[in-house]
């Protein structure tokens, strides 16, 4: 990374991605001394925590230039116009297209637009991500539901899809500058292909994908809608031992009056029988969810629906998140949980899903894993569990044999 050139990112791994072609480009324009914080603004804590970051690096680097973006910044521009440590405040359509970074101080201070009006992918390839052992690449942007919590839509645009012929020649860039693993990524990904001629789904890009990269050890896909799975992806899922067998879902709640005032399109048997679909097809699979704890008008009986959904769908890796209240979305009209509550239902769903991860881990030891090694003497499993190891280099695969568990992490000896 540029000693003048930082990047600052929260949020998804989309913003990882976006985060590294705006270093690229700022870069190639020729910037130096520049802080790019990429903000996010699923939660107010993210957009609280992005404000604090700002202060602390105008504080940090009294000289260095102060450019900000992300999905914060499109929603709620005039939040981080009004700080004076703010040099330039940058929309998302915009963000990551060359010409803004080569007019970057010849334009007005605050470059917001509408996203809605947003047509075209603008993709993001890279040909690997410093300090990542993975190639992130990015085939869709935006969404076109609404679910009723989330502000996201209206700080990506409507969803838009990369050619799978681009993707499939980005991916084969990526592979030529040695990366083993690629992993798909954007903001509705089971809804890729739906704007593009002859409408393909998910499941055709990644068969497609193993057809024409045999080279490709292993494909992974960020989260999942669990509405919109398709056959071919069930059928990849099935038998394609290099797609990765751990697949992270977007269930939300467990509930089938939340799922339906989250306005989302699934109902609690929906996902416990796509669970019980995946693991009869794939029995060595694991699987995570993003759950929302204390969503308007949740009583402590819908709660206790959605706690029980780790046991019933068999979850192991759990991303949970007490309801942040988003203005602008219909769920900030609804009657509230009281924070206090919301966030203890959130440490009592982290707590089921640590003891289902413990069990999972116990499960894996004297088993030989193949690891993808990262930086500081860890590698992830092909499901996905961190292990701890001095058996390779980062990049490298290695055989583990496992030995015991330290916190949430395996520990493994060479094989």
């Amino acid at each position: 990374m540029s000693a003048n050139i930082e990047t600052v990112n929260f949020g998804c791994r989309l913003n990882i991605v976006e985060g590294e072609a705006m270093r690229r480009a700022a870069e190639a324009a020729g910037h130096e001394n520049l802080v790019i914080v990429n903000t996010c603004a699923v939660t107010g804590e993210a957009v609280r925590q992005a404000r604090q970051a700002i202060r602390r690096l105008a504080r940090e680097k009294p000289d260095a230039k102060i450019i900000v973006t992300g999905c914060a910044a499109q929603t709620q521009p005039e939040l981080f116009a009004d700080m004076p440590q703010v040099t330039r405040l940058i929309g998302n359509s915009a963000k990551t297209a060359p010409g803004t970074w080569a007019d970057l101080f010849a334009t007005e201070r605050v470059q917001v637009n509408d996203i809605m009006g947003a047509r075209e992918m603008a993709p993001h390839y890279l040909d690997g991500l410093e300090g990542h052992t993975r190639g992130f690449l990015q085939v869709q942007n935006g969404c076109d539901h609404r679910c009723t919590f989330c502000i996201i839509p209206m700080g990506r645009g409507p969803s838009r899809s990369s050619a799978m012929g681009d993707i499939v020649g980005e991916a084969r860039k990526l592979l030529e500058h040695g990366v083993a693993e690629i992993v798909l990524t954007g903001v509705d990904l089971t809804s890729w292909g739906q704007d593009l001629p002859g409408t393909p789904r998910l499941g055709q890009l990644v068969q497609q994908m193993l057809v024409q990269l045999p080279q490709l050890h292993r494909l992974r896909l960020s989260s999942l809608d669990c509405i919109e799975v398709d056959d071919a992806l069930f059928e990849a899922i099935a038998h394609e031992p290099r797609l990765m067998p751990h697949l992270h879902l977007s269930l939300q709640s467990g509930d089938d009056m939340i799922l339906k005032r989250m306005k989302r399109r699934h109902s609690r048997a929906d996902s416990v029988e796509l669970c019980a679909r995946i693991r009869k097809m794939r029995p060595d699979i694991v699987l995570g969810a993003d759950l929302i704890a204390g969503f308007p008008t949740e009583t402590e009986a819908m709660f206790a629906n959605t706690l029980a959904l780790v046991e019933d769908c068999g979850l192991t890796h759990l991303h949970v998140f007490p309801y942040s209240s988003r203005p602008g979305t219909p769920a900030a009209k609804m009657p509230q949980v009281p924070g206090d509550v919301a966030r203890e239902r959130a440490r009592v769903l982290r707590e089921a899903g640590q003891a289902a991860l413990h069990r999972h881990m116990q499960s894996q030891i004297g088993r030989t894993l193949r690891l993808l090694m990262e930086r500081g003497g860890m590698g992830r499993s092909a499901d996905f569990t961190k292990v701890r190891t001095d058996a390779g280099a980062p990049g490298a695969f290695a055989d583990v044999r496992v030995q015991g568990i330290d916190g949430d992490v395996l520990v493994g000896v060479a094989a």
